[in-house]
C-alpha cells in the first residue's frame, strides 16, 4: 500500500471535519489552516472525497464542508481505497489474478497475501471516530501537570 500526498490529505481532512463534527460546517480556509495544506489542492482533494460521499458542502457566505455521515461509520480502509486505489502491496495478490505463470509455485505470493490481510485487517477496523477517540486521549495526556 502506498499513500499519496492526495490521499495523505484526505485522510487530515477528513479528521479535522471528524474532530469539529458537532460543530457543523468548517470553511475550505480554516481546514487549510489546521491541517496546514495549500487551498487549492485541498479544493481537489474534498471534491474527489465529496465524489466518494465521504463529505458534503454547502454554499455561500455561511457555507462549507461537513462529514457526510457519523465519524463512527466512516472507515479508513474505504478512504484510503478511494483516493489511492488497491492496498495489495503487488497486483498476484487478488485471487483472479493471471499475469504470472510462477504464480503457483511462486514463494512471495503468500508472504504478499499475509502483508495485504494484516493491513486490512488494521485500516478496515478503524473509524474516524475512533481517530478522534485517540485524539482525545492523546491530548490529555498532553495536559498532565504535577
Amino acid at each position: 500500500m502506498r499513500l499519496t500526498y492526495k490521499g495523505d490529505y484526505a485522510l487530515k481532512a477528513l479528521l479535522d471535519l471528524a474532530t469539529h463534527y458537532e460543530y457543523g460546517l468548517s470553511t475550505i480556509h480554516d481546514i487549510a489552516k489546521r491541517i496546514n495544506a495549500p487551498v487549492k489542492f485541498l479544493e481537489q482533494v474534498l471534491l474527489d472525497l465529496k465524489k466518494g460521499g465521504f463529505v458534503e458542502s454547502r454554499r455561500g457566505n455561511v457555507g462549507g464542508y461537513l462529514l457526510s455521515r457519523h465519524p463512527g461509520k466512516i472507515v479508513l480502509g474505504d478512504v484510503v481505497r478511494f483516493i489511492d486505489g488497491p492496498t495489495e502491496p503487488i497486483a498476484c495478490v487478488e485471487s483472479d489474478y493471471s499475469g504470472c505463470t510462477d504464480i503457483y509455485k511462486c514463494i512471495f505470493r503468500k508472504i504478499w497475501q499475509d502483508v495485504a490481510k494484516a493491513t486490512l485487517g488494521i485500516i478496515d477496523n478503524i473509524t474516524f471516530e475512533d481517530l478522534v477517540n485517540k485524539l482525545q486521549v492523546n491530548e490529555e495526556a498532553l495536559l498532565y501537570q504535577i
